[in-house]
């Protein structure tokens, strides 16, 4: 399916006071709970229906699910047991660990976790089988109703769950999240950020432990203290590895959660620890620092309880900071706003939205090294105004989000390389076409193409006016985006994309001329042999005219010009409305036919009779049209075929429209050049 939008214009980022209800019945979450409380029901979710289909999409259960809630499953079920922590985090038979780290993370910070998790929610007198959770999605919040219904085996509950058999909002929280993702196997395979992205609107930062900074203890503890979640893995060589377990304990591919970082005093000198917790509840680091390890006996008892050191099955467990570099590859950071971890001050952000596609055929143009089709990606102007203090530069994160991937699974998506390119602009408005970027370098660029939900990366450049060009790696790809933009000082940008210019010339008189051409002749000649003395042809006459001159231009190769193609010319041509063209409105007609006829030789480089759709921005363009990428989508889509390519047919086709469109907008615009007002019979 094509993935069309309207509205590319900047947005601020969304308040986290107001959540969008998602219900197919356009209730919200309190009135769907009154009615179930008013009728005497509990709630029964028609949009995720306790069956197979909001299970798996590809396959069947293993064995026989029983949908059951949570009061069949235990006497005395609780929303939160005990305040929500970590240990309430216990992965089921759900590939879904990256999502189980993030949430561990998410009970940090109590404030962040109420805004995902409302605390009002309980089974109490006020019980109605209905539950609700907001998540962040593509800069809004989305407040996401389920019932609670949850699948079970044997009495048990099969995915997410607490230590506390009786204890269900972690359980609850996965299967909302699943309804927003589609389904529970969408939840297989992931990347800790974006969950973590989910739960917060932050922005996300990736570092490789091998390669990050002296200061990455102080980065990681500057996170943690501002609230930050933190996530970390370790790399496999091949699918084989995947959960492969080490000799010391870890699991290879697994995501874990950093929950905690600190200093401890040890034979007379201070030693990093870092916290780390596996989202299965079990299987733990047996090195240095772990739960058993003789080290702990050289740490005071109160030290021991300050780190909350116990010696539990529970998953989480301490290590070495410095063990924890040499084990693990790779740390996920999302920041609750994008301040840099390695300096001192905090910032106020300035956060500017856009929102886009890539299409096939003519936005889809893939990255740099396809330099036929990059130039036609989406491309949003930057403008950089104001130094940071105290630097000469200015500093900015762009972080570009591929949109509902996961949701579209079930159709066989996955996640695309995506990344992006900063170029300095020239000054000039308007996108920028091929030679452009053939011959000047970018001045920045996503540090790598990568398949995962979000790229981002900061950067600092001189104040000035740059060209963002976010793309597929490969071209021909379609999906959604959102480009979220954060600067440390206020900066503006705008789509060069979005505008539609239109310079058409004014309509020119038929007048005889005084001398005929032989081209005239010919035409004449055969006017009269068609039409008779009245000189004028209908529809199908004008076919047989075009035709039968056009397959006499040598440079052009063309299949026949089609019925509806002339019953166009004459709608555009007919100057008196009587149906027919007489002959000197078609000898205006075959002056734009000749400019037409060049500019589409201009744009079929093989000379095969066709153009690839790609070009038809720029070929628009020479004969008039200034198009937003909307149009162009809409176009490509009405007259491209599957291979990209746009006959002269298609072209003189798509022309014609556009030009009588244009005739009649300027007829009906008197005040308003971008405007126009139309009763019922216009």
């Amino acid at each position: 399916m094509p993935y069309l939008y309207r509205d590319l214009k900047p947005r601020s980022p969304a308040l986290p006071s107001a959540a969008c209800a998602t219900h197919s019945s356009g209730k919200a979450y309190e009135e769907l709970k009154q009615e179930c409380l008013s009728s005497g029901v509990l709630f029964e979710d028609p949009d995720f229906p306790a069956c197979d289909s909001s299970l798996f999409f590809s396959e069947k259960a293993p064995i026989p699910f029983i949908w059951k809630r949570p009061g069949d499953i235990v006497k005395d079920p609780k929303f939160i047991l005990g305040g929500a922590t970590r240990t309430d985090i216990c992965q089921g038979d759900l590939g879904d660990c990256w999502l189980l780290a993030a949430i561990a993370s998410l009970t940090l910070n109590e404030k962040t976790l109420a805004r995902v998790v409302p605390l009002d929610q309980n089974f109490g007198p006020d019980y109605a089988g209905i539950f609700h959770f907001q998540f962040w999605q593509h800069n809004e919040w989305l407040d996401v109703v389920i019932d609670d219904r949850l699948p079970t085996f044997n009495g048990r509950l099969v995915f997410l769950h607490s230590a506390e058999r009786n204890e269900f909002w972690s359980a609850l929280l996965e299967k909302a999240y699943a309804k927003l993702n589609g389904s529970y196997e969408a939840l297989k395979g992931g990347s800790t950020i974006e969950a973590m992205e989910d739960f917060t609107g932050g922005v996300g930062e990736m570092y490789e432990v091998k390669k990050a900074p002296d200061n990455f203890y102080e980065i990681l503890e500057k996170a943690l203290k501002r609230s930050s979640m933190v996530g970390c893995s370790i790399d496999t060589s091949s699918a084989a590895e995947s959960e492969a377990k080490t000799p010391f304990g870890l699991i290879k591919g697994h995501a874990y959660s950093v929950t905690g970082i600190d200093e401890v005093s040890y034979r007379g000198r201070q030693v990093q620890l870092i916290r780390i917790r596996n989202p299965w509840g079990q299987v733990e680091w047996n090195g240095p620092w772990s739960d058993n390890s003789l080290e702990w006996r050289s740490v005071s008892p109160s030290e021991q309880r300050r780190l909350s050191q116990a010696t539990r099955d529970d998953g989480e467990f301490w290590m070495k900071f410095e063990d924890f570099k040499v084990h693990f590859d790779k740390v996920e950071i999302c920041n609750l706003t994008p301040d840099a971890l390695d300096d001192s001050t905090a910032h106020k952000w300035e956060v500017t939205i856009h929102q886009g596609s890539w299409v096939r055929g003519s936005t889809a143009g893939g990255c740099r090294n396809f330099l036929e089709t990059f130039w036609t990606n989406p491309q949003i102007k930057l403008h950089l105004t104001e130094k940071d203090d105290g630097q000469d530069e200015c500093t900015f994160i762009v972080a570009l989000m591929q949109k509902d991937r996961r949701k579209l699974k079930k159709l066989g998506a996955e996640m695309l390389t995506i990344g992006y390119s900063i170029y300095e602009s020239p000054g000039r408005d308007g996108h920028l076409g091929k030679d452009f970027f053939r011959y000047h370098p970018s001045k920045a660029r996503s540090k790598t193409y990568i398949n995962l939900r979000e790229v981002s990366n900061r950067f600092k450049l001189p104040p000035g006016d740059y060209v963002l060009v976010p793309t597929t790696f490969e071209p021909h790809q379609e999906a959604d985006f959102c480009l979220r933009i954060f600067s440390e000082k206020k900066a503006t940008t705008e789509d060069l994309d979005q505008n539609v210019a239109i310079d058409l010339p004014e309509p020119i008189n038929p007048t005889p001329s005084p001398q005929e051409t032989e081209e005239e002749k010919l035409f004449k000649a055969l006017f009269e042999q068609i039409s008779g003395k009245d000189m004028e042809i209908s529809a199908e006459e004008l076919e047989y005219v075009l035709n039968a001159v056009l397959k006499r231009t040598k440079n052009i190769r063309f299949k026949n010009l089609s019925l509806i193609s002339c019953r166009n010319i004459i709608s555009l041509m007919d100057t008196n409305g009587n149906g027919k063209l007489e002959f000197n409105e078609f000898k205006v007609f075959w002056e734009k036919m000749k400019k037409w006829i060049h500019i589409f030789l201009q744009f079929d480089f093989d000379k095969s009779g066709s153009m690839s759709s790609y070009e038809l921005r720029s070929a628009l363009k020479a004969a008039g049209y200034q198009l937003s990428n909307y149009l162009l989508q809409l176009i490509v889509l009405r007259y491209s075929d599957e291979q990209f390519q746009i006959d002269f047919d298609d072209f003189l086709n798509c022309l014609i429209r556009l030009e009588n469109a244009s005739r009649v907008f300027q007829a009906l615009s008197v005040k308003n050049k971008e405007y126009i007002n139309l009763n019922i019979g216009e």
